[in-house]
């Protein structure tokens, strides 16, 4: 099937998927061994529930495998992909191409969202993104997606949070040996739900909590309030 490209913007600095470019093939199953992946994602899929109409912007959509499965799902909804790495684009590309479903790719930095020159979306969702960005960068994505969204509209996250016993705190070291204590240990303190709130998204909550081999995973939801500036829509 067809699919829609958006012009890249100028590269930056990023952290691999798999923290080493090196091991970007080895990330599908990476997830699939150390996270639970059909867990969280199932859950994470029930949360976003896609219903035809919808706009949802993938942000860190990674090798593509959760835009696949919220089109799968929903083949009326309009999915779009965005990931910084062309690396992981391209193999996205070829998994949704297998899979027979049409999604729109866009190679840009989470914090570059409004310059996508895309209208308003109803839904983002993002997936094991956060814990590899630094804290202002963490900030900056968050207000992005707030920007695009459209007055209501909801952002779904599922990714490292709160790592609330020891056992789990021993486990998130792997994952932190790999991307870096600076980055992560914000999100094993809790900080994901505090930085929503700051960048004004209401009714934030930690919906499900899902144990790993490699700590937990947790999902949050928010709303963008109803009533928005105008000054905060994209033209």
């Amino acid at each position: 099937m067809g699919e829609k490209h958006s012009p890249a913007l100028p590269q930056r600095e990023f952290v691999p998927a798999l923290g080493r470019p090196e091991l970007t093939g080895l990330y599908d199953r990476a997830v699939a061994l150390l996270t639970r992946e059909r867990r969280w994602r199932a859950a994470l899929l029930r949360l976003v529930a896609p219903a035809p109409g919808d706009t949802i912007l993938d942000v860190g959509c990674g090798t593509g495998s959760f835009a696949i499965l919220m089109k799968r799902d929903c083949h009326g909804a309009r999915v779009i992909g965005v990931d910084p790495d062309p690396a992981v684009l391209t193999i996205a590309r070829a998994k949704a191409e297998r899979a027979g479903v049409a999604i729109e790719w866009a190679e840009a930095m989470g914090d570059e969202l409004a310059k996508l020159d895309r209208a308003p979306v109803g839904k983002i969702v993002s997936s094991l993104v956060f814990h590899q960005c630094p804290l202002p960068m963490k900030r900056a994505i968050i207000a992005a997606m707030r920007q695009v969204l459209r007055p209501g509209g909801a952002l779904f996250v599922a990714d490292y949070g709160e790592q609330r016993s020891r056992f789990m705190r021993l486990l998130f070291r792997q994952i932190q040996r790999l991307d870096g204590y600076d980055n992560t240990q914000p999100n094993a303190d809790g900080v994901l739900p505090k930085l929503l709130g700051r960048a004004g998204f209401e009714q934030i909550a930690e919906r499900q909590v899902i144990p790993t081999p490699t700590g937990s995973i947790s999902l949050y939801s928010g709303i963008k309030p109803p009533i928005a500036a105008r000054s905060e829509h994209l033209h």
